[in-house]
């Protein structure tokens, strides 16, 4: 009945074994070893009492969902309700016992770092205990951890609003991701580029005033910035010119000369003006004496410059060119010091982070759609995140550990971030072209978005509630009199 049933089986012991009569290879019996009595369970079926089902439930979620969804839900994006209800189920389903609401950040961090994928294992630990701290005569549906964590204080959420409280028309505002239309001063008046002629508005009278007009000269804006003080606006032309005006006279007080193309990025420090041109150059000009002392060249960027910024200590400049690359320049060297080169895109959106010394985030153009963090003190890059769009603004929160980004193709969102986690706080919606111009408040509250549909929509996205208590200690001279 098996004789025309040939069984070939290869073994690193035995040799092939033939049914053949003449075969020359003697027949042997065939054994098979049963499992070893110390491992509990068939090996073709896994017993889970060995699995970590707190970590591993974790990795499932990240595998199958994405980053932003993950941690939105953990943070309560969509319910104020949301992270007690998962840490809920976490204390029942699992086994967490997770007594207040504060201890999910940090489990989540402590869950980021494991390696093992596996789902399931195939022996169990030796002396494992479980433990079951629920009484049997509690008339509770869940454990004594969870009722603990129910009667936890927590805080409210934070509401941002989706709709903007503020629409202004701004005619001619050009549709441009190299150029930089939009400020905010420190004085509560905002600037704005459009076409030939730059105007300002009050915040606190609403009221629009004419600064310049530029047609007789056949120019046109390119870029507009406050000065720290908020008394003088630089206005960068088409024809590579840099004028300073002064806003309480309305009078030009300087016209700088140097570049051969058009001005987009422009940034102040102290008296000491920064211009980022078309012709790639970044110069270095004092508008008090600009005939008397010498402009600094920098010469590093290999297509146009599109973004310039400040760090908050005064020391470093960092540039954004066209060209992928983000430079970070001193006082000392007309070399950059620091050269990055990770972005695949333009780079326009820099921001220096007022919390972390030596922070610098930056995004990428519509090739590369990410928000990249450095540390300038050491020169490594830090965390990214892929946003999915043309990332055109950065911004730092000035009382939290947050930042807002201001996104074109495809999307045209506006992102609130959370650092370090990158959770998603909020999304924005409305504009319908590229969000290609930001500016925050001097209170820090509120942000002005500009796009090529020629609005300015106002958000109130941060809150000056501070996220972090500041240490009482009497080696800090700033909180108590001696």
């Amino acid at each position: 009945m098996l004789q025309g049933f040939r069984t070939r089986i290869t073994n690193a012991k035995y040799p092939p074994i033939s049914d053949h009569p003449n075969s020359k290879t003697p027949r042997r019996a065939l054994t098979f070893n049963s499992p070893n009595k110390d491992r509990s369970g068939d090996r073709f079926i896994p017993t889970r009492a060995g699995a970590n089902w707190d970590v591993n439930f974790a990795l499932i979620q990240e595998n199958q969902k994405g980053n932003s969804e993950v941690r939105k839900g953990r943070e309560g994006g969509e319910g104020k309700d949301g992270v007690a209800y998962t840490t809920l189920l976490r204390n029942e389903l699992l086994g967490t016992n997770i007594e207040d609401l504060q201890d999910t950040t940090s489990e989540r961090r402590a869950l980021s770092p494991v390696q093992n994928p596996n789902l399931y294992h195939f022996s169990p630990r030796k002396n494992q205990i479980r433990e079951d701290p629920s009484s049997p005569y509690s008339l509770s549906p869940v454990s004594a951890k969870s009722q603990k964590l129910l009667r936890s204080p927590r805080k409210a959420a934070r509401k941002i609003s989706k709709i903007p409280f503020k629409v202004l028309d701004a005619p001619e505002l050009q549709d441009d991701f190299y150029l930089n239309l939009v400020d905010w001063s420190s004085q509560n008046v905002l600037s704005v580029g459009l076409g030939n002629c730059v105007y300002l508005w009050s915040a606190y009278t609403s009221q629009v005033t004419r600064l310049c007009d530029l047609s007789p000269d056949g120019d046109s804006v390119t870029s507009v910035s406050w000065s720290e003080r908020g008394s003088q606006v630089a206005v960068g032309t088409h024809k590579g010119l840099v004028q300073v005006w002064d806003v309480a006279s309305s009078k030009r007080i300087c016209t700088l000369n140097g570049h051969t193309a058009r001005v987009g990025a422009l940034a102040w420090n102290g008296d000491v003006l920064s211009s980022g041109s078309r012709d790639r150059l970044i110069l270095q000009r004092d508008v008090r004496t600009p005939c008397i002392f010498q402009e600094r060249k920098l010469a590093g960027h290999r297509q146009e410059v599109c973004g310039l910024k400040w760090s908050p200590d005064s020391q470093n400049l960092a540039s954004g060119g066209n060209d992928n690359k983000l430079f970070v320049w001193n006082s000392h060297s007309l070399n950059p010091v620091q050269t990055y080169t990770e972005h695949n895109a333009a780079v326009k959106a820099i921001a220096w982070s007022p919390h972390h010394h030596g922070l610098l985030a930056s995004g990428g153009g519509t090739a590369d759609r990410c928000i990249r963090f450095w540390n300038t003190l050491t020169g490594q890059p830090m965390q990214s995140v892929d946003t999915g769009s043309q990332v055109c603004n950065l911004a730092w929160s000035k009382h939290a550990s947050e930042l807002v980004s201001t996104h074109g193709y495809s999307q045209n969102q506006i992102l609130v971030w959370r650092y370090p986690s990158l959770a998603q706080v909020a999304k924005l919606t409305g504009h319908t072209y590229r969000v290609l111009y930001l500016a925050m408040s001097p209170d820090g509250e509120a942000i002005v978005t500009g796009a090529g549909d020629e609005t300015l929509r106002f958000w109130n996205v941060f809150s000056k509630a501070r996220s972090q208590k500041e240490s009482k200690s009497a080696l800090n001279l700033f909180t108590s009199l001696r």
